[in-house]
């Protein structure tokens, strides 16, 4: 990013709750260099608006009805391999992040930090840097090291990127059919996912599944 001229950086923001997308919106707006061009509250509304916008930088939710923002993520990196995207979640990074960068992001916020951090990370991500919190880094680092928890967190992280998916809307009270018609997906595709999740969480049945589901969500919004 090149200090010292007029140019404006074009930021679209992709979260489905309008408030959210207000409070950013009044962040980045008072920056002289930076402008929100668009507002989108979900994955289908981002990519339209991606063609007629033509953004220098996302800001994607990873909590969006129907597709999340990985999988977002993952398709407008098909489209625009170059184009910056900050991924900016309620979701504990921990979990999240080092699946967004695999997707294809640029960088990780939590949304606690999103008042004190959003201009810096959004400046850094156009400058062609990785964004994340220093705790996150120091995770990414044991895990190079092999330093490995065998705590519930840990068998959650074992889940695939649809399969966690599957997993937040089962604990958002959503049942296989919606679920399946959110995610443009059959119910059968659906039902083989949810085994897989009952196998790798060592879960018996689905009661178990709905419960420690529902739990998890409610410890994320929590956090």
């Amino acid at each position: 990013m090149t200090a010292g001229t007029n140019h404006r950086y074009k930021v679209l923001i992709v979260d489905d709750h309008p408030i959210v997308r207000q409070g950013l919106r009044s962040l980045i707006d008072q920056e002289q260099d930076l402008h929100v061009c668009g507002e989108s509250g979900s994955a289908g509304e981002a990519l339209k608006a991606l063609s007629s916008l033509k953004p220098d930088l996302l800001l994607v939710d990873i909590s969006l009805k129907g597709p999340d923002g990985l999988e977002l993520t993952k398709s407008i990196r098909a489209l625009e391999p170059e184009l910056p995207i900050l991924i900016v979640s309620m979701h504990d990074e921990t979990l999240y992040a080092e699946r967004v960068l695999r997707a294809g992001a640029n960088g990780y916020i939590m949304k606690e930090e999103v008042a004190q951090s959003v201009v810096k990370a959004v400046r850094k991500v156009l400058g062609g840097d990785i964004y994340m919190s220093d705790r996150m880094r120091q995770k990414i680092l044991r895990g190079v090291a092999g330093q490995r928890s065998n705590t519930t967190a840990s068998a959650i992280e074992r889940l695939s990127d649809r399969e966690l998916e599957v997993f937040r809307l089962i604990g958002q009270g959503h049942g296989t059919r919606k679920i399946a018609d959110e995610l443009h997906l059959s119910v059968k595709t659906i039902e083989t996912y949810r085994a897989h999740i009952k196998e790798k969480l060592g879960l018996n049945n689905a009661t178990e599944l709905v419960r420690q589901a529902v739990q998890w969500v409610e410890q994320q919004s929590q956090a």
